[in-house]
Order: structure tokens, then sequence, then C-alpha cells
């Protein structure tokens, strides 16, 4: 269960039974809980977005999420994730999810699709040696004021932090910012990436022209995809878990993005050098 599931189960029930049993039961920090709570809803923090949205969905009915965010920059100066975009169209229910198909697979969508089993090249390795696979992920941090993005990449055998970065969104300009501080590690120690395997989910950034052009293409790595989403990428599960249960207080007080930065910054350095 996601962490949005966990707080909006307890929101259901805290009229009836509270929220410290509840909490307890889902092992949910009550501190999460009521940071949750000082979030800004998510309509009222884009509510300046409605109408933009409202007059390109009446005027453009046949436009995606790739249209409407390239017609909200080039129309009204509005540069905003793709994602934002595909949540308003939920929250406000317009017309655009109606009237239009999702868009047609990508060839490499296609091609991970079409080899099966075979996209898991970890799961086929009878043992893995260090700096033979790096794994990455994005997760959720909390903060004091909102929610910020964090992607690490982590050798699979070593355990070492070789690259991470911070943002608002979990995009592919955010895992490339990730993947060239791992690029410069690497580079420090002396270790050339090319034939490495890269592992990681299916999700859109990790299947896209961008990252896989660079890691594939220009950088000569080799891609691994789990078939099971997190439960085929253990050792990022595990490392994000112990990450954030460390850190949650020092997470919590960050005052913004940037302070957001600077903690994780700090805390992986620590986990390198000392953890």
């Amino acid at each position: 269960m996601s962490l949005t599931e966990k707080v909006e189960l307890v929101e259901a029930v805290a009229g009836q039974y509270g929220v410290c049993k509840p909490c307890e039961l889902l092992d949910l920090n009550r501190s999460t809980l009521y940071a949750r709570r000082r979030q800004v809803p998510y309509q009222v923090k884009y509510q300046h977005l409605r109408e933009p949205l409202e007059t390109i969905a009446r005027g453009h009915p046949e436009y995606g999420y790739r249209r409407t965010c390239w017609e909200l920059r080039e129309g009204y100066g509005v540069v905003v994730n793709r994602k934002v975009v595909q949540n308003l169209h939920r929250c406000w229910d317009l017309p655009l999810l109606r009237s239009t198909r999702h868009p047609k697979r990508s060839g490499i969508r296609t091609a991970i699709e079409s080899a099966g089993d075979r996209v898991n090249l970890l799961g086929r390795l009878e043992t893995v040696d260090p700096f033979q696979v790096l794994c990455t992920d994005f997760t959720e941090l909390l903060f004091d004021g909102g929610v910020g993005k964090m992607i690490a990449i982590i050798d699979h055998q070593a355990k070492v932090a070789l690259g991470w970065a911070v943002g608002v969104a979990a995009d592919t300009e955010l895992a490339l910012k990730a993947w060239r501080h791992a690029k410069e590690t690497l580079n420090e120690l002396g270790i050339d990436p090319a034939r490495m395997i890269m592992h990681q989910d299916q999700d859109a950034v990790f299947t896209s022209y961008g990252w896989t052009g660079q890691l594939l293409i220009a950088d000569k790595l080799r891609l691994s995809y789990s078939l099971n989403g997190a439960k085929d990428n253990t050792v990022m599960e595990s490392f994000f878990s112990r990450f954030k249960n460390e850190n949650r207080s020092l997470l919590l007080d960050a005052q913004g993005l940037e302070a957001l930065g600077v903690v994780v910054d700090t805390r992986m350095r620590y986990y390198n050098t000392e953890r």
C-alpha cells in the first residue's frame, strides 16, 4: 500500500476511530500524516490552471496531455509537468479524457513487451559482482510544505550510492541528472560504466527515448527491466525504506525543496562514508 493510500485510509476513519490506532495498524508515522494535512490541496494549488485547461479542452478536444502541455507553454507561458496535467484532468473531469485515445506505444515499449521475461537481465544472473549491476528508482520525500521526488542509483552488490538527485517531478531530466552524478562517481573510482547493467522498473521515465538513448546508445550500458515492479527491484525498495525511516525527522524539518536537497546530499554522503 502506498503512502498516499495509507493517509487516505486513516483520514477516512479518523472521525470514528481517531488517528492513533489506524496509524499504528498501517505502520504510518503520525508526523507524516500531519505533514500531509498541512499540504495545500492539489486542486487549490493549481487553481490558476483551471481556466486555460478548460479553454484548451473545449477548443481542442482531440489534444492529449502532451499537446496540452505544449499549448500551455506556447499559448500561456506556463511550463508544467505532464503528470500535473493528467491529474488535473482527472480532478476536474475535463472532456479531454473522454475524447482522446491512448498514445501509440513507443518502439522501446514495444521491444520490451516483445522480449517478455528476457528483459530482466538481473534475474538471469547466477552471481553478481561489484559494479556489474546498477539499480535505480524514484521515491517520494515529505518535507515541511510539500512532497519532493528523489532518484538514486545504487550498486546492486556493493550497495554504494553512486548518484542521486532531488526535484519536483519524477521525470527524465531528474533521472539524467542522477545518472550524470553517478558517472562522475564512477570516473573518480576509475570505473568505465560501459557494459554495466542498469536495472529498473518499466516506468515511463525509464522507457523514454531520453533515458534509454543516453544509457544504451551514448554510454553503452545494458538495460534490464523488472517484470513485477518493486518486487523485482528489492535493492532499491530496501534502500529507500531504510533511508526514509532513518532520516524521517530531518526530511520533515526541511524548509523547502532546496533545503531538502541539502539534507539528502548530507545523508547520502554519510551513508556512503560511515553508514
